[in-house]
């Protein structure tokens, strides 16, 4: 199993829904052993995983999860699955599910547990045989590179005016941008976030240089303690969450420096908490989603080091991921972003010209989370990699999100 979590955005380019992509199947190795197991867990809604280790909870708050289940899956026990919170889920389908007198009963079944439907990958052609099913749907998604996307958004909104639009696969900045101006679309969704545009004459906000100035003092070997812990006391917020974290180290919570608190973390552990918190505190001012793509891969990356045969490489896989979005941060090219920050020779390869093995995880970790599974499976079958691998640390690495930001 293969499943990545996909950010849906408004007009205002926030982040106000999720959509799981899933892949029951390791393309490329099971074609190569002639696998024929397609029908195996077949009432299983595929990549549910995602939302029992992500917790749907840390996700919502405002927004909708798109889980998508199949003409068969669409008879299990969803709730039992662990989609156990309906009005935050909205039950993606698509035309294989017929306007049928059986399908149209457990869709009416469904949505009085409290789950709503979406449609995808209908032909236009046959929006009016449909009509029973679009009836029952709140939402339809409109694949942007394969439609007559203003066609489509003129049709639906007159045969169906409540339906509401999601316009996908949009891949650049100019294509969300049109889109916004025509209107008429309530969600975007596609790889057109990992392109931002940079402005590289903006100031650094005070704050900031100090994030950047303490990045740059425990990125250096050898690090002074002392010297780092001068910088923290500059921050209110950042001593507040050290002390919080020493404290529940001792049971003496008599920490009366932050000093006193640095020495008692200790360097690696101070290191890897102010890498984690100021990289957090970066991304405050910008779409919580950074925050969470910026987190989730610095896990993602340092979990996959021992799968990528890379495990003298770990700590360093983790600076990769969480450094990987400062670029959007602060809004500064990459490689001036490294300069700032001093990152060890290897990870500013990597980030800035996608060379050395560290970019090949780095590569791999993109092309997961843009759901590009067929590159996936490619990069798994060329390192021998096993896909449950792979999913068991995405899910770790979900798990390790939720349990940070919770904290």
């Amino acid at each position: 199993m293969l499943a990545a979590l996909i950010p849906m955005f408004d007009k205002n380019m926030a982040v106000k829904a999720y959509s799981i992509v899933a892949q029951k199947n390791d393309l490329l190795r099971d074609a190569l052993k002639g696998s024929s197991g397609m029908w195996d867990s077949a009432m299983n809604v595929e990549g549910v995983e995602v939302i029992a280790n992500m917790g749907l909870e840390t996700l919502v708050d405002d927004r909708e999860v798109f889980i998508p289940v199949s003409h068969v899956s669409l008879y299990g026990d969803i709730k039992s699955q662990g989609v156990d919170n309906p009005e935050k889920v909205v039950l993606l389908i698509d035309s294989h599910v017929e306007p049928t007198e059986a399908y149209l009963r457990r869709i009416l079944l469904l949505r009085k547990d409290g789950f709503r439907f979406a449609m995808r990958h209908l032909p236009l052609n046959e929006v009016g045989n449909y009509k029973p099913v679009m009836d029952l749907m709140d939402y339809v998604f409109l694949d942007h590179q394969n439609v007559d996307i203003e066609k489509a958004r003129r049709l639906f909104h007159t045969i169906f005016p409540r339906l509401k639009l999601v316009a996908t696969d949009v891949g650049r900045p100019v294509e969300y941008e049109h889109l916004v101006q025509i209107g008429g679309f309530d969600y975007y969704e596609g790889k057109f976030f990992r392109f931002p545009r940079h402005a590289k004459d903006k100031e650094l906000a005070p704050l900031k240089v100090t994030y950047l100035e303490l990045l740059k003092i425990v990125n250096n070997p050898d690090f002074d303690l002392t010297t780092a812990a001068d910088v923290i006391e500059k921050d209110p917020a950042l001593v507040f969450e050290l002390l919080k974290i020493v404290n529940r180290m001792t049971v003496n919570s008599g920490i009366k420096t932050v000093r006193n608190a640095a020495a008692m973390l200790g360097q690696d552990e101070l290191k890897h908490w102010i890498n984690t918190a100021v990289t957090k505190e970066l991304c405050s001012d910008r779409p919580s989603e950074i925050t969470r793509v910026s987190l989730i891969r610095a896990r993602f990356a340092e979990l996959l080091a021992p799968i990528f045969h890379m495990e003298n490489l770990s700590q360093e896989l983790f600076l990769m991921g969480l450094f990987s979005v400062l670029d959007v941060v602060l809004e500064r090219p990459m490689k001036e972003v490294v300069e700032m920050i001093s990152v060890a020779k290897p990870i500013a390869n990597a980030l800035v010209n996608g060379e050395g093995e560290m970019a090949e995880v780095y590569e791999f970790i993109k092309a997961y989370e843009d759901a590009s599974f067929q590159e996936v499976s490619r990069r798994m079958l060329l390192a021998n990699i096993e896909m449950n691998d792979v999913y068991e640390a995405y899910l770790a690495s979900l798990s390790w999100y939720r349990d940070l930001i919770n904290l």
